[in-house]
């Protein structure tokens, strides 16, 4: 689950990582009252920044033509003009797609006298099975380019779990940024509160970019979280009903939305050709060989090991509700999965939806015969494949034809 970044500044402030001050607003109102505060606290000028689940909002362009997600004005009337420009606008950066996100709340802050920027983060690091710490001077920039052309100005720092974040550690990490002084002292423990709030929040990933070096209002300069971004586990959210709250429906697909309803991982892509497949694995694998022959996959649809009827014609259902699908294949291998009540799912789904659609259906493993006769016996126009490969060149072929 994605939060907000002014979400992920409220949890990192609890763990002592220093932010700067900001208030959210949800309407022009709220926006313009939040900008007077922060005037009144001696900024003089206030950052509005858009609240999207994509990076990229600065240089983001909304759809009736406004340039720039992230702006910074000069008065209190600017802020709130500005505001008004973005509420409720769609806003289209590179990691949004063409359909952009509409914005539906803002970040008011006060400027920063920016001296240093920096890069922060705290992922897993899945071939280790340990978290790591990633640092780099180069911040404010798509830390992407600069692994792929600076590598060795990305400082990684490993962390045992059984002990955690150890204080040599944070001072490490801190030294790699080239902090001296107090401000060395101050990276020290932002670093550690940024670790302690990935780990206390279940967090898969907590990215400061940029992590920046300020001036204050007398001349006093320290480290602050500039712009956060927290992606957390969702099998861990259960731990954490104050996180759930944080959830923004509107910043998620509705056929994702309805997919978790009936805990089916659904994703939904660009092409014609629907997946249900049960396995993460599996899946990719099954829009690589689709691709592979020719088609373009309509999503990822993973029902997981254990699916019931329920979940399948559940699936389905979902699948349909898109517009652009123009043919389907489940790929099922039983492991654990039975494959005759994935049969049998899929002939009530397809009798309940009333599917015109070419469908291509590929069992193989656990009680598989029972599930090829099921679905044999149920006089539905349905085309079975032999392999994977077979029954991606079939569902190819009908999409294209």
């Amino acid at each position: 689950m994605n939060i907000h970044e002014y979400q992920a500044k409220q949890l990192l402030a609890r763990h002592g990582v220093a932010v700067p001050l900001e208030i959210p607003a949800k309407s022009a109102a709220e926006a313009r009252s939040a900008a007077e505060k922060i005037a009144a606290s001696g900024s003089a000028k206030i950052v509005v920044k858009s609240q999207i689940h994509a990076g990229g909002r600065g240089k983001g362009i909304f759809k009736d033509g406004f340039q720039g997600g992230v702006k910074v004005a000069a008065s209190v009337d600017e802020a709130g003009s500005l505001a008004e420009r973005m509420l409720g606008n769609v806003l289209v950066t590179k990691q949004t797609g063409p359909d952009g996100r509409r914005v539906n709340a803002l970040l008011m802050a006060a400027a920063a006298r920016i001296k240093k920027e920096f890069y922060l983060a705290v992922l897993l690091d899945r071939a280790l099975g340990r978290p790591v710490i990633m640092a780099s001077t180069e911040g404010g920039m798509d830390i992407e380019e600069v692994a792929a052309n600076s590598p060795e100005k990305i400082f990684k720092e490993w962390i045992d779990p059984a002990v955690g974040i150890m204080p040599f550690q944070a001072r490490k990490t801190a030294s790699a940024l080239g902090l001296k002084g107090e401000l060395f002292n101050a990276g020290a423990k932002l670093v550690t509160g940024v670790f302690n709030a990935w780990w206390e929040c279940d967090a898969s990933l907590v990215e400061l970019n940029p992590l920046a070096v300020v001036e204050l209002a007398g001349g006093k300069e320290t480290v602050v979280a500039l712009d956060a971004k927290i992606s957390l586990d969702d099998n861990a959210l259960y731990r954490h009903k104050d996180i759930q709250e944080m959830r923004d429906l509107n910043e998620e697909a509705p056929l994702e939305i309805e997919a978790s309803k009936f805990n089916l991982n659904y994703i939904k892509l660009d092409g014609n050709i629907a997946c249900m497949v049960n396995g993460a694995g599996l899946a990719m694998a099954t829009m690589d060989i689709i691709q592979h022959y020719g088609g373009m996959p309509a999503n990822f649809l993973d029902v997981g090991g254990g699916a019931s009827r329920e979940q399948v014609s559940a699936a389905f259902k979902i699948i349909l509700q898109d517009p652009h699908v123009k043919g389907i294949l489940v790929n099922i291998f039983g492991g654990i999965m039975d494959c005759n009540v994935i049969a049998t799912g899929i002939v009530e789904a397809v009798k309940e939806t009333h599917l015109n659609l070419p469908l291509v259906v590929r069992l193989e493993g656990n009680n598989v015969q029972a599930g090829k006769k099921t679905l044999a016996d149920s006089g539905l126009k349905l085309v079975t494949g032999d392999s994977m490969a077979d029954a991606a060149r079939k569902v190819v072929g009908a999409v294209g034809s």
